[in-house]
């Protein structure tokens, strides 16, 4: 019985592996609009796509991202000035990728600009620090998405949103995590709603890269700034060696962070080119062999899990 069993996992894989491995047409006409073009992963899902043939119209924040970009790319790409929490630069945005695909409409959508914010305990921060990560990582690839739909449709193409694997497991507080688990409620109505003119939606899920996203130096610095400004109750009730078990969060961070962007992009490549493309995709390894298997844990194991290293001064609250 076991035998029959290995035998049609086996037979279930390789044609799984065989259907994965199908890819669409040539794709020199085919336009492809990606978001968070200046550094990252967008910055090389540009370089790479633009390679392999696509017509890339990457969105920029800065001007000078966009000029190192044009110079390490060919004359097919376009760069397209974008500020992802402006409705008038999205609209601004939306117009120039009309005026530049015409007829053909849009193939690609890749909505990849992000931001971390200020990681911390919820009780230290303030409701700005919630609402600029999910102003740049949910609502604006929201606006983004239905500004470009139309053309989408008229492509019958393809939307790869770039969510996180911590948009299954909230670590601590800030907008971050709310603003990934938004996205993937968004990813999920979206694909079910666009199934029916042809529209495949995928979500990729990233582990920890090494990206300005996940700059711990700069993480370090503004916890410190915000465990300065906090008033002395809560500064006892956490206790002063709380930033130092902090700090040993970070350094395991550091380890586990990749720096092999590719892994993401050839996700993003995948999603674009596959003629079944997957529903989700995960990078790292951290993302495969950590991260979503806590997800599947039970609550109190997870908890107990990241918890470890970090301890209140429970007597002092």
């Amino acid at each position: 019985m076991l035998e029959y069993i290995l035998g049609f996992l086996l037979i279930w894989f390789l044609c799984w592996w065989m259907r994965d491995k199908l890819r669409v047409g040539k794709v020199s006409d085919k336009y492809v609009f990606i978001t968070g073009c200046d550094t990252g992963f967008g910055n090389l899902a540009a370089k790479i796509l633009d390679v392999g043939g696509f017509r890339v119209l990457a969105g920029c924040l800065t001007e000078e991202g966009a000029q190192n970009l044009r110079k390490e790319t060919s004359s097919r790409l376009k760069t397209i000035p974008l500020d992802i929490t402006k409705s008038d630069s999205i609209e601004n945005a939306a117009d120039l990728i009309k005026m530049e695909v015409g007829k053909r409409g849009l193939w690609g959508l890749i909505n990849n600009a992000g931001i971390a914010g200020i990681l911390c305990p919820t009780d230290w921060l303030q409701i700005e620090h919630f609402r600029r990560p999910i102003e740049v990582n949910l609502l604006g690839p929201i606006e983004m998405t239905l500004k470009l739909l139309p053309l989408i449709k008229k492509a019958r193409g393809r939307i790869v949103n770039v969510s996180s694997v911590l948009g299954r497991l909230s670590l601590t507080g800030g907008g971050y995590f709310p603003s990934k688990f938004g996205m993937e409620a968004f990813n999920d109505s979206l694909r079910r709603d666009m199934k029916h003119f042809g529209i495949k939606v995928s979500c990729i899920e990233p582990g920890i890269f090494v990206t300005k996203l996940t700059d711990c130096s700069l993480q370090h610095h503004e916890k410190q700034d915000i465990w300065s400004h906090l008033p002395p109750d809560v500064k006892k009730q956490y206790g002063e060696d709380y930033l130092i078990q902090y700090t040993r969060q970070e350094k395991l961070v550091k380890k586990l962070s990749s720096t092999d962007l590719s892994q993401v992009v050839w996700c993003m490549e995948h999603a674009l080119t596959a003629k079944y493309p997957r529903t989700r995709y995960s990078a790292g390894f951290d993302a495969k062999l950590l991260w979503i298997p806590m997800t599947y844990l039970p609550t109190f194991a997870t908890d107990y899990l990241l918890a470890q290293d970090i301890v209140i001064d429970s007597n002092a609250v």
